[in-house]
């Protein structure tokens, strides 16, 4: 016997359970799978997370809205990885919270500004944008200029811990130290520590002023630090689809 469609579209009743079991087997084909895996993300060494002082000047950035503006995200078309450098992986996001993707482009994308201009090119862009980029319609941000708070810096690592961020009780017990021994602030200190708990961490007074900690050193740091943990000299396309 031929079945009619006519059946299904005339009762709505009929058609509304149709619809659940059809959506709700879609669903379980598209989300079972993923729990038996353990991970979604494709491991990528060279991946940490970040260090107090990268911590407080993503505090900033994001605090700041600068995500309004910037994205974190190079997606894989070949005008953008020949402009901003290799397209971004799911690794170099699994310790943001939340992730800094973003939406627009007002100005250029920053995955990969880690290292691309000097300190001083970006405190001097922070002062005055249109100094360096004369059509550049971004704000002032000479306030930052300011003393850096963030004496909580250790319970703020204890909470990214308690959502899976892999800070140990050494980075936490060391959080302030480390936070003023990366802006330069201990100049007799040993870095050693520092370097093994966050490495390739950049080290020295960001801004010129090395008697205070300011935002702006966090700030910089943070952003030199964008892009600059992975090698991708050694990443195989292949062994990321695995």
């Amino acid at each position: 016997m031929k079945f009619s469609h006519a059946i299904i579209e005339k009762n709505v009743i009929l058609m509304a359970v149709l619809t659940l079991i059809t959506v709700s087997i879609g669903g379980l084909v598209q989300i079972v799978p993923l729990f038996t895996v353990e991970t979604t993300i494709e491991r990528v060494e060279g991946m940490r997370p970040y260090s107090p002082l990268e911590l407080a000047g993503r505090n900033i950035y994001i605090r700041e809205g600068c995500y309004v503006c910037h994205s974190q995200q190079i997606r894989t078309f070949k005008d953008e990885v020949e402009r901003y450098g290799h397209y971004s992986l799911a690794a170099e996001s699994m310790f943001d919270h939340p992730f800094q993707w973003g939406s627009k482009r007002t100005g250029p994308d920053l995955a990969r500004v880690g290292g691309k201009y000097s300190n001083d090119w970006h405190v001097a862009h922070l002062n005055n944008p249109r100094a360096l980029v004369p059509e550049s319609i971004m704000p002032s941000y000479a306030f930052l200029n300011r003393p850096l708070t963030f004496a909580d810096a250790a319970d703020h690592l204890k909470t990214l811990r308690a959502v899976g961020v892999p800070y140990s009780e050494d980075d936490i017990a060391n959080a302030a130290s480390d936070l003023k021994l990366q802006a330069g602030a201990l100049p007799d200190a040993d870095s050693a520590d520092l370097l093994a708990r966050y490495p390739k961490a950049n080290l020295g007074d960001f801004d010129g002023k090395p008697e205070q900690v300011t935002e702006m050193d966090a700030l910089v740091a943070y952003l030199q630090m964008l892009g600059t943990l992975v090698d991708f000299t050694k990443i195989n396309p292949d062994d990321l689809k695995q």
